[in-house]
């Protein structure tokens, strides 16, 4: 999705239907992605960080589809309860958490705007943040999450190339936070799991939003059609 595309909608409201498109699709992601990740994380963690994320959009997309929360902060609670609840080690409670307060801040409305979004998103980072002590620089997920945030409000597409490319930066830091931190300079040269999930967490965010705005096209495109050269639904020339 290009900028300028991200920027025609700015504006959209985006409902509850989009906010569980968007957990889906990064379902879908992990589940691709789950053996890279533990990858990353056989090198500088618990070699888990693939198969435990796995099992908790597993588990996430099982509840939504059982509760069929009707607002967006309501898939985003219930999504950050269940990975608190199914994954282990320091993922479960760290995603959880930035879903969970994501959610919270925005409240009950049926439908949000991208900027409520971005700003619910940042109360969420914060709290990551704060549960771990880090910040960006330790080679954590907030390498890949706070650029994320902050280009959010230039498009979708913007936030997702800032998560990709914060998380791919990673590299060449010295962990100082996390079980990575344990290894001093030798975590040095590898890529952080938990920016790399983090980034496929908000590339999936920009799939959606791409998504759904050609399907939106493509319906007001087929309105279009349907209307006739006159604009009047049915009329032939």
């Amino acid at each position: 999705m290009t900028d300028q595309t991200a920027d025609q909608v700015s504006d959209r409201r985006l409902g509850a239907v989009f906010f569980r498109g968007w957990l889906t699709a990064t379902a879908a992601a992990v589940e691709r992605e789950a053996e890279r990740l533990t990858e990353l994380d056989s090198a500088i963690g618990d070699a888990d960080h693939g198969s435990n994320l796995q099992r908790g959009f597993r588990a996430v997309i099982a509840v939504l589809e059982k509760e069929a929360p009707a607002s967006p902060g309501a898939v985003l609670t219930l999504a950050g309860r269940q990975l608190i609840s199914t994954v282990g080690g320091a993922a479960g409670p760290l995603y959880g958490t930035l879903l969970r307060r994501a959610g919270k801040a925005l409240g009950d409305a049926a439908e949000v705007t991208p900027a409520e979004l971005t700003g619910a998103l940042r109360t969420g980072v914060a709290a990551v943040a704060q549960l771990g002590g880090a910040k960006a620089g330790d080679k954590t997920m907030l390498d890949a999450l706070e650029p994320a945030v902050e280009a959010l409000g230039t498009s979708f597409a913007a936030a997702a190339r800032a998560a990709r490319d914060g998380a791919a930066a990673t590299v060449p830091l010295q962990a100082r936070k996390g079980r990575a931190s344990y290894l001093g300079e030798r975590s040095i040269g590898h890529q952080d799991p938990g920016a790399t999930s983090s980034a496929l967490l908000i590339t999936a965010l920009a799939e959606t939003a791409e998504a759904a705005e050609a399907a939106e096209a493509a319906e007001a495109a087929e309105a279009t059609r349907s209307a006739g050269p006159t604009g009047a639904p049915g009329a032939t020339a």
